[in-house]
Formats: C-alpha cells, sequence, structure tokens
C-alpha cells in the first residue's frame, strides 16, 4: 500500500477532466472546514478522490467525516455513438486529510 505521500506525489490517480468550476467548487469546501492555507494543498488530481478510488489505494473514510460534493457532466449518447444529452451528476469526493489506511485483517 502507498503512503498518504507517494500518492499526492506520484502519477494522477483521479477522473479529473480540468473543469475550473469543480475545482473552485472543492477549493471552497476545503477552505470552510481546514482552512484557506490548505487550500494550496489541493491538487484535483491526486488529493480528493471517490470512495472507491480511496478503497482501491487501500484507505477509507475516517468515521464522521463528510464528503466533499462535485459535479461530473455524463453524456447520453444513442445508438450510433452520438451524444444526444448532457445532465450533471453530484459526486462525493474524500479528502486525502479525511482517509485513513484500512487496517489490514489477520
Amino acid at each position: 500500500m502507498q503512503s498518504i505521500k507517494e500518492i499526492l506525489e506520484g502519477p494522477n490517480v483521479s477522473n479529473y477532466q480540468g473543469s475550473e468550476k469543480t475545482k473552485e467548487m472543492v477549493e471552497e469546501q476545503i477552505e470552510k472546514i481546514w482552512g484557506k492555507s490548505e487550500v494550496k494543498n489541493y491538487d484535483p488530481y491526486k488529493s480528493a478522490l471517490t470512495f472507491v478510488s480511496w478503497l482501491h489505494l487501500g484507505y477509507r473514510p475516517k468515521k464522521g467525516s463528510k464528503a466533499l460534493k462535485s459535479i461530473v457532466i455524463i453524456e447520453r449518447k444513442n445508438t450510433a455513438g452520438e451524444i444526444i444529452g448532457r445532465y450533471p451528476k453530484t459526486i462525493n469526493l474524500f479528502y486525502y486529510r479525511s482517509v485513513e489506511p484500512i487496517a489490514s485483517q489477520t
């Protein structure tokens, strides 16, 4: 299992697509919870991941931690693969400060 430091310094692990609006949404929530100084540590490609992404890395949200809300745009396609519609979907992200290693069960 990688340490948090290795995850933050390693290759990108999230599906973040580069939206400034969603980045700003998450930054505002981080500032509200951990303060202005923590916003500079936020990297949308590595430090805020979904529950399943953290599980794959060997981490889980700490008890009582709250998810950061973000949105993704889902594209609906027809059978020919053409985009026929788009709609927003809310996703829950957990910041690296709100996760802990999963204890090994032996």
